[in-house]
């Protein structure tokens, strides 16, 4: 019988017990520093397993958690945790630390952010950006049909293994698919990557994931973005016409430029409805 089972029925009197981090695992390497939150390679001791374990910065968290005030928005553990696919990271548990903070145990990803392949300008092959946008439609799909927004799809929160699998992360900024969590105003995400009405501050759907899966996709196959970077002024232009992708990348079929460039698209209606409905338009390219 192992701790936790001893600690099993501690859960009927007040919830679980809250974790103590550093007795339970062990920090392989120094932590990685993000925007929101600290991200730890660990061994836990009793077992031996290796994990990816994030700890949300509450105070930065705040202000974002504070939009959904009264909506009972479930936290990013919550959401993790019901969101389950071969492109999508696995949640194992989540709770509270015994410093009152949040943790996020996950599997952890071993490989090359997207980002930072494209960053280098390390060449890829077309079967290789073909199988990376159809791994990331499959990804996001998931995340949909699961009920949920991610509101970040960026080549920063794509890892990218030695055997060519790609996994969608980081639900830090994700949201039920529910009109309330998508009210205009909320303009979190990374600018070069939002869709107009997020920009506009409109009400939007999960199709503002589609627009920014189409902007990745764009980058992935061609190196560039569809209009030019930075921050949110130069993302007004979000709702203009991108270059075709054909001339940027001569080598990409038709079929998917056509996919990808109607994803770009400024009105959420000319859009495809589904990354489902994305994935079958390009299902029998080779």
């Amino acid at each position: 019988m192992n701790l936790r089972s001893l600690l099993a029925p501690l859960f009927s009197f007040g919830g679980p017990p809250k974790l103590h981090v550093w007795r339970r695992f062990e920090p392989l390497g120094e932590g990685i520093a993000g925007t929101m939150s600290e991200f730890y390679k660990v061994r836990e001791l009793e077992s031996g397993q290796i994990f990816g374990l994030k700890l949300p910065d509450g105070t930065k968290l705040a202000p974002i958690e504070a939009r959904f005030k009264g909506l009972k928005k479930p936290c990013e553990g919550e959401i993790g945790m019901q969101i389950r696919g071969d492109q999508v990271v696995t949640t194992h548990e989540h709770g509270r630390t015994s410093d009152g903070g949040q943790y996020i145990l996950q599997d952890f990803l071993d490989g090359v952010l997207v980002h930072l392949r494209l960053k280098r300008g390390e060449p890829l092959s077309l079967p290789e950006r073909i199988a990376i946008v159809r791994q990331v439609a499959k990804g996001l799909e998931t995340v949909h049909q699961a009920g949920f927004v991610h509101r970040d799809i960026c080549p920063r929160n794509l890892m990218l293994d030695n055997e060519g699998r790609v996994t969608l992360f980081d639900f830090g900024l994700s949201v039920p698919d529910s009109p309330p969590f998508l009210r205009p105003g909320n303009r979190s995400g990374t600018p070069n990557y939002m869709a107009p009405e997020v920009i506009r501050r409109r009400q939007s759907d999960r199709r503002l994931d589609i627009f920014s899966f189409g902007v990745t996709a764009y980058e992935i196959c061609c190196g560039m973005l569809p209009w030019p970077g930075g921050g949110a002024r130069e993302a007004l232009a979000h709702d203009t016409p991108a270059p075709d992708i054909r001339k940027r990348a001569a080598d990409i079929p038709d079929r998917l430029a056509d996919a990808i460039m109607a994803c770009l698209r400024a009105e959420p209606d000319d859009r495809p409805d589904s990354m489902a409905e994305f994935s079958r338009k390009i299902a029998r390219l080779d």
